[in-house]
């Protein structure tokens, strides 16, 4: 038993290593996806800061005509409205200066994890920006061929099971809406289940949901209790953090599945 579970660790360990840092933030923080137009508003003054998620900016284009300053490495890219400053002919000695800024709309069009992000971007006078490049469904797909591809398909059940008891879901898993109703099986009339979240792993033909289970009296569990259709037409797997609950406990209970629950 020990050696499983020393190996299901391991399992779960390719998953949690894949879940990139949070990127920091500035003042506000807007996010972008790929191939559609985004309309934002950045920092006339201030430098704006552009992230790619879960992988590199390759190239941004734009008119430099405009007035703009980039500078990008690795995973971030930096935005500069230039200020253009002027003698002001009133002020004595030549001292003075007037600063314009850039009130002039630019189009950038960033290169992230393969896909271009136009963005659209209305200079104002607001406090920096922080631009987050969010993966497409493409992006999505082609990480988690990449995370889950190498495990055989019970493996990847027991990795993403791990993953989300630890609070470590990798950004390439999808989240979902989940539902809002209280569930009471037939066969654990003294439980019920709440939906905590819900997640689509694209690209893996496989959606996961975590729930709380909550008892009203002392009761045992056993995970083959939960094989309800209720939890979904085709569950593939199934993993509980506990067994055993006293009244008003609660316990989180893993369900995945070989298709998405609509």
């Amino acid at each position: 038993m020990s050696g499983n579970r020393a190996r299901l660790a391991c399992l779960a360990g390719a998953l949690i290593a894949s879940v990139p840092a949070a990127p920091p933030s500035l003042a506000q923080a807007i996010t972008a996806l790929p191939d559609q137009t985004s309309r934002i508003r950045l920092s006339n003054r201030d430098v704006n800061h552009v992230v790619c998620v879960g992988g590199d900016i390759e190239d941004v284009k734009f008119s430099a005509e405009k007035g703009l300053a980039v500078e990008r490495g690795g995973a971030d890219a930096w935005i500069k409205f230039l200020v253009l400053e002027t003698e002001d002919p009133n002020v004595a000695g030549g001292a003075g200066k007037t600063r314009t800024y850039v009130t002039t709309p630019s189009e950038f069009f960033v290169s992230c994890n393969g896909a271009i992000y136009p963005l659209y971007a209305e200079p104002a006078d607001i406090p920096a920006q922080t631009v987050t490049l969010a993966p497409g469904g493409a992006q999505r797909a082609h990480a988690n061929d990449a995370l889950l591809g190498p495990l055989v398909e019970e493996e990847r059940a027991v990795g993403i099971a791990l993953a989300i008891l630890q609070d470590r879901v990798p950004a390439s898993f999808s989240e979902v809406a989940p539902s809002r109703d209280r569930l009471v099986l037939a066969d654990l009339p003294t439980a019920s289940l709440s939906e905590r979240r819900r997640l689509e792993v694209e690209g893996a033909g496989l959606s996961v949901s975590e729930y709380l289970v909550r008892a009203s009296v002392a009761i045992t569990l056993d995970e083959r209790d939960f094989l309800d259709s209720a939890l979904g037409a085709d569950i593939f797997a199934i993993t509980i953090d506990r067994l055993t609950l006293g009244p008003n406990e609660t316990a989180r209970l893993i369900v995945v599945r070989r298709s998405v629950q609509s």
